[in-house]
């Protein structure tokens, strides 16, 4: 457990590797959080959740660091409000990697115990892990929206063009639906929300073989997906106009050529690429106007669980979207999180765990989407075929895109 911790958390340092201290404090809206809170915040899940209850000599460098970087677990007292993360310029960077330093040491020293209540520590240590590469995907794509918002348009990482493919035809994988099951099996890690593992009924259906791309989407803008409500929901057209989307987030037109901002720097739209940035508002507009709709989680999880996990995640250093490789397989994991039409709620059986530990998931069951297949921004040990990631339907930030879903 000791390696696969330091990797994980050495990880996070490489993320933010020729990042300036004025780059790690930039906080872009409420929603998105400073680099150097991200590393803060995931070391005082260790140190708060473990170091703190098993440890009985632990000494934090600073008890202020409870208040300080502690997000929305209100069983472990209060904490700053989140808007105003991007205002704490003290504790500088410095300061904030020998927190972690501090904590690492006293993490691998508590891992290498023989100890009665080993089993407990390893099974926290484990999820802070995965809380830690959940942050992994949030750092990238928070600081994405803050250089968007830098006029100089800065590249996060070097501004390679993206591998270059053709779009497979689009196809769609056929399942004759039935009593089935859906949820974590019991094998490995999971979050809570991903189970009890249940039944449930689908009626004959199909999925498209691919995502959205790119060039789908023009396809849509061209034809007034965005100045028409006919395809619509209320609640999508009255954030559309208040808004004022006409396009993904982070596009712009220029001599007639689409483009897009990204980790790499202005790119232009690539047409065979995934699309990404459209909120659940503009996935469910488009599903309509193409005559389909945004699949089932459980439609998802059924197809999904035949097909490997491997595509274009984290660890290929992409850090956008790119057309697919491999334009004859299904295109079911990486890229994008894949927006279905199934709320977050709790599966049958559901209990959230006692203690602060059960905020994690279980508080947030209410008016958010479940998305599924993970995108170029998730760390690859995350995914399995029952995780479930949530977001608000208007939100747009995230490495979020749609693949289309039809009944038979």
């Amino acid at each position: 457990m000791g390696a696969y911790y330091e990797t994980v958390r050495t990880r996070s340092l490489d993320l933010v590797e020729g990042l300036s201290p004025e780059d790690m404090g930039l906080q872009s809206m409420e929603d998105a959080s400073p680099a150097k809170w991200h590393l803060a915040h995931t070391s005082w899940f260790f140190e708060q959740f473990i170091l703190k209850e098993y440890q009985a000599d632990y000494q934090s460098p600073d008890d202020r660091f409870a208040f300080l970087f502690n997000s929305y677990y209100v069983k472990m007292g209060p904490r700053h409000t989140r808007s105003n993360r991007g205002l704490i310029s003290r504790p500088d960077v410095d300061a904030v990697l020998a927190y972690r330093f501090h904590v690492d040491a006293a993490m691998q020293a508590l891992l290498h115990q023989d100890r009665t209540d080993t089993g407990d520590v390893l099974e926290l240590a484990i999820l802070g892990c995965h809380h830690e590469m959940q942050h992994q995907e949030l750092l990238v794509t928070d600081l994405l929206h803050a250089l968007s918002h830098n006029p100089l348009l800065p590249a996060y990482r070097e501004p390679t063009p993206a591998p270059v493919a053709k779009a497979a035809p689009l196809d769609w994988i056929e399942h004759g639906g039935g009593l089935l099951e859906i949820g974590h099996d019991g094998n490995g890690f999971a979050y809570d929300c991903e189970g009890p593992r249940h039944k449930t009924y689908l009626r004959p259906f199909r999925l498209a073989s691919r995502l959205v791309t790119n060039g789908d989407w023009i396809e849509f803008m061209q034809a007034g997906g965005y100045q028409s409500a006919e395809h619509w929901l209320s609640d999508a057209w009255a954030c559309k106009q208040r808004e004022d989307w006409d396009a993904p987030l982070y596009w712009w037109q220029q001599d007639d050529q689409w483009w897009s901002y990204t980790l790499r720097g202005p790119q232009p739209v690539d047409l065979n690429a995934p699309v990404v940035h459209v909120s659940y508002y503009e996935a469910d507009a488009f599903a309509r106007w193409s005559g389909q709709r945004l699949p089932t989680e459980a439609e998802w999880e059924v197809i999904a669980r035949e097909y490997p996990i491997k595509g274009n995640f984290l660890e290929t250093g992409n850090h956008r979207p790119v057309a697919s490789q491999h334009p004859n397989d299904p295109q079911l994991w990486g890229d994008v999180w894949e927006w279905t039409q199934s709320p977050f709620t709790p599966y049958p059986g559901f209990r959230a765990p006692k203690g602060a530990v059960g905020e994690y998931n279980g508080k947030f069951m209410c008016n958010q989407f479940v998305l599924r297949g993970g995108s170029c921004a998730t760390p690859i040990d995350q995914m399995r075929s029952s995780y479930r990631t949530f977001f608000y339907p208007h939100q747009r930030w995230q490495m979020l895109g749609l693949r289309l879903a039809d009944d038979v």
